[in-house]
């Protein structure tokens, strides 16, 4: 057979070959990432709080104990409700719990994460004590600061368009989200802050990557909470003389927001709610979830409300400073989840 004949038969095998390599790059991408764990290979569930408070309940229930320095930071290995964990403190704020959580996944097997704390509620129907499970986590404070309320332009194009300057606007029904503004006695006053997404890199999105305005919990993990129903405490341990007046409850669903700023500002508050339908803010879920989705991990926060924030003219928030009853109250959820966590592991292997 001559060279000029068997050269169709080559370029078949050829494509075939690169067809072949194609479906393995994509069912590799489709894989959990391999975590590095630098420092200890055993599959564990991550937890995460901000400060010592939200992490002493867990940690004095945590068997076989162990301290891993890490950079400086605290990282205890044991058994948590039959369950391994690493449980770290991030330190407040959003810088703070992405390095941390980055750290924990670089140097331990996390199979899945988990954020514990305490946050300042948005929506007035939730009160102190009060275990709010969001199903998804933004960073609205995120935002390109323009100086009126036309939505900006800054590329010369249509309005809206920030592709020149690598950024996006948080969109709704395909338009950009309404800029925040400050009530005052002679109506509305616009800021010209707008809310943009988040740009965000994993291994299946890469190379063009992708801007995401909030990051979703795991479903799985979100069922199992669903399922849960814990005891919640109404006089906080440290003084139970002092308690809230509306038995504390779980709610799970709606969404949950994080921002670099303490918020001590109703207007800003009542923005989220109306914009976001947000339940509650903090300093750090949303950049542990964005860790997670750009590393691949599922995660889940359970945060209990301390106060209204922004309000002083929210009832029952001396209870909280005075008796510790929400941390105690998110601990004993984290607690519910993570029996729940070892019961579903359980049948699984049956």
């Amino acid at each position: 057979m001559s060279a000029t004949a068997r050269l169709p038969l080559r370029y078949s095998r050829y494509c075939r070959l690169l067809f072949s390599l194609a479906l393995l790059a994509v069912a590799l991408a489709a894989l959990p990432v391999q975590a590095r764990c630098l420092s200890d290979c055993q599959t564990r569930i991550g937890i995460v709080s901000a400060f010592g408070a939200e992490a002493d309940l867990l940690l004095a229930q945590t068997q076989r104990k162990r301290d891993w320095r890490i950079n400086g930071n605290r990282f205890t290995t044991g058994i948590l409700r039959g369950n391994p964990v690493v449980i770290v403190l991030s330190g407040v704020g959003i810088v703070n719990a992405s390095m941390v959580t980055q750290l924990m996944l670089d140097h331990f097997r996390i199979e899945h994460l988990l954020m514990s704390g305490i946050a300042g509620g948005v929506s007035p129907d939730n009160h102190v004590g009060d275990v709010v499970v969001p199903e998804r986590w933004a960073l609205p404070l995120e935002v390109y600061w323009h100086g009126d309320a036309s939505v900006p332009a800054p590329c010369g194009t249509s309005a809206g368009d920030l592709s020149c300057l690598g950024l996006q606007l948080a969109q709704e029904d395909d338009k950009p989200r309404p800029d925040f503004k400050l009530d005052t006695p002679q109506g509305p006053v616009s800021t010209g802050m707008f809310m943009r997404e988040q740009f965000v890199m994993n291994a299946i999105n890469a190379p063009q990557g992708e801007f995401r305005f909030d990051f979703a919990v795991d479903p799985d993990m979100l069922a199992l909470a669903r399922s849960l129903q814990p005891s919640l405490a109404q006089c906080g341990p440290k003084n139970p003389s002092l308690c809230v007046s509306v038995q504390p409850t779980l709610k799970v669903g709606g969404s949950g927001v994080s921002g670099s700023a303490f918020l001590a500002n109703a207007n800003y508050r009542r923005y989220l709610y109306d914009a976001l339908h947000a339940q509650l803010i903090d300093m750090e879920t949303a950049a542990l979830a964005q860790v997670a989705y750009a590393n691949r991990v599922p995660f889940i926060a359970f945060r209990s409300v301390s106060d209204l924030a922004g309000g002083n003219d929210f009832k029952d928030v001396g209870a909280f400073f005075g008796s510790g009853l929400a941390e105690a109250n998110e601990a004993s959820v984290t607690l519910a989840f993570l029996d729940a966590f070892k019961a579903s592991k359980r049948r699984a292997r049956r």
